[in-house]
């Protein structure tokens, strides 16, 4: 009876002892295995793995895409303005082997490689690369990134920049350049319609000296377009040209061309043939009395 409770013992160690040597590889990771401190070439897979006990230890290794925040770094351009840029890159380890022997802590070595190489492209570009130029700069950084990474097994997936801060007294200053660029181009484009507006004008009125009622018709059209606004008045610009065939077309009277449409009243003669005098009527308001032609004879005084 004792035998048997040493053996479900003995059984029941050894369970135990095989359970502590037996890993899970998760389906993201890879497992590394040092054998008394030697690395083993062979990367262990996801799922269950067996180590020898008290001579292997498994580390494992993530897999996945890392998205890392480079913190903003002050600088000046190759144009001497002062900014402040951060950004983003995402990266992965490629060779878990080398990402666990060949560098302590391949996340913070890839954060600090990811700084020094934003402060080295501010300096290396202008103030238009970094606000328009972003995807050159992106690949030149991602390029400076990648030439370390590749000895620790890690990849580059893409570095992004984030964000330019720029002084405000350089946002001011922008402002006022994208402002009068923005008034030149108006002002090329009025130019332009009154030009192309000037041409046209002179095409119709080579049209309209050709034909002379097109500028009756053109006339009477402007009066539709005016009359459309409901207006209490309406300006009506009289021909000339018709003015001129009504005065042909009335008749002249036989006699003194000066007597036509004028009628002057003859005073009756006396019988002696002496021409009667008509007296002219005094001003009224007039305290001489004089008569009109008197009073129209002489200079017109202002009274003090």
């Amino acid at each position: 009876m004792i035998a048997l409770y040493a053996l479900e013992a003995a059984v029941l160690l050894g369970v135990l002892w095989l359970g502590t040597n037996l890993r899970v590889v998760k389906q993201y990771e890879r497992g590394v295995v040092f054998r008394f401190g030697r690395v083993q070439t062979g990367v262990r897979a996801p799922g269950l793995t067996m180590l020898i006990p008290i001579a292997d230890r498994l580390e494992k290794v993530n897999m996945q895409i890392i998205t890392m925040p480079i913190p903003a770094q002050d600088g000046i351009t190759r144009d001497n303005v002062t900014v402040r840029v951060d950004a983003v890159i995402y990266f992965n380890v490629a060779d878990p082997v080398r990402a666990a022997v060949d560098v302590q802590d391949y996340t913070s070595a890839i954060g600090q490689v990811a700084q020094t190489s934003l402060r080295s492209i501010i300096g290396k570009s202008d103030l238009d690369d970094l606000l328009s130029n972003r995807e050159g700069l992106n690949q030149g950084m991602e390029l400076m990134i990648d030439s370390p990474a590749l000895g620790w097994g890690v990849h580059i997936d893409r570095v992004e920049i984030k964000d330019v801060v720029l002084p405000d007294s350089m946002k001011r200053s922008m402002s006022r350049q994208a402002e009068a660029e923005r008034e030149r181009r108006a002002r090329i484009i009025t130019a332009d319609g009154e030009l192309q507006a000037s041409e046209k004008l002179a095409q119709a009125a080579e049209v309209m000296s050709e034909h002379p009622g097109a500028l009756q018709l053109r006339l009477l059209q402007t009066v539709v377009e005016v009359a459309a606004e409901k207006n209490s008045t309406l300006v009506l610009p009289f021909p000339v040209e018709l003015l001129r065939f009504l005065e042909r077309a009335t008749p002249q009277p036989s006699g003194d061309p000066d007597a036509a449409g004028t009628t002057r009243i003859e005073p009756a003669a006396l019988p002696n043939g002496e021409t009667p005098h008509v007296d002219t009527p005094p001003i009224p308001g007039d305290p001489r009395g004089l008569p009109l032609e008197t009073v129209a004879g002489q200079p017109f005084r202002l009274n003090q």
